[in-house]
């Protein structure tokens, strides 16, 4: 029997993120399952994994596409300003999702997807109580207030005092990023593991 019931229009609306550079772009459909994460820095890597990234990539201005839960995360280069260019990669996003609308090819190579997700990063496997203390206080208290921002952050070690942490999507390389590193994710888990001294970002 064929289904013939339409899919409902998706919807997508546009949101400022900390880095000047990139805008978040949510969409009223889930796009990945949950704790998928893909990221594409060149407009080589998308290709053959994610027809959603390729068809952001067609586009001049475009240096980077994350794809998280239901939004999409785009940062542009210093060639035009939000204000030019915004809507129309708004109504370009939401047109695609309403006609061809995947997001990541059925037949993607899996070394493909593995590289994408594991550029956008997950949490380094625990290896004892902190550790495992740190990444359930990313998971519940800073993963939230960073995805809401566009971005994603995963933890990759714990020695000497010193946690690592990678930033991507709309924090890497936003200079607010830094600041919130410092203030706020290093106060509170100085607070709640002893032995944490300080806080950094991982090189990328």
């Amino acid at each position: 029997m064929i289904d013939t019931q339409k899919r409902p229009p998706v919807s997508v609306y546009a949101e400022m993120t900390p880095n000047p550079a990139t805008m978040r772009f949510v969409s009223s459909r889930a796009l990945v399952e949950d704790g998928r994460l893909l990221e594409f820095r060149t407009p080589e890597e998308p290709v053959n994994v994610s027809p959603l990234a390729e068809k952001v990539f067609n586009l001049p201005f475009v240096t980077g596409v994350f794809i998280s839960s239901n939004f999409v995360t785009v940062t542009k280069n210093d060639a035009v300003t939000w204000d030019l260019v915004q809507l129309e990669l708004r109504e370009y996003i939401q047109e695609y999702l309403n006609t061809d609308g995947r997001v990541v090819y059925e037949d993607a190579p899996a070394h493909a997807l593995a590289d994408a997700n594991e550029r956008a990063t997950t949490h380094a496997e625990a290896k004892g109580p902190d550790d495992e203390k740190i990444i359930r206080i990313l998971e519940e208290y800073i993963r939230p207030a960073v995805e809401g921002d566009g971005g994603h952050i995963a933890f990759r070690s714990f020695q000497d005092g010193l946690v690592t942490v990678t930033l991507r999507g709309s924090c890497s390389g936003c200079p607010s990023s830094l600041v919130t590193l410092k203030q706020g994710i290093e106060n509170l888990l100085k607070h709640e593991v002893p032995g944490v001294r300080e806080v950094v970002a991982e090189e990328l």
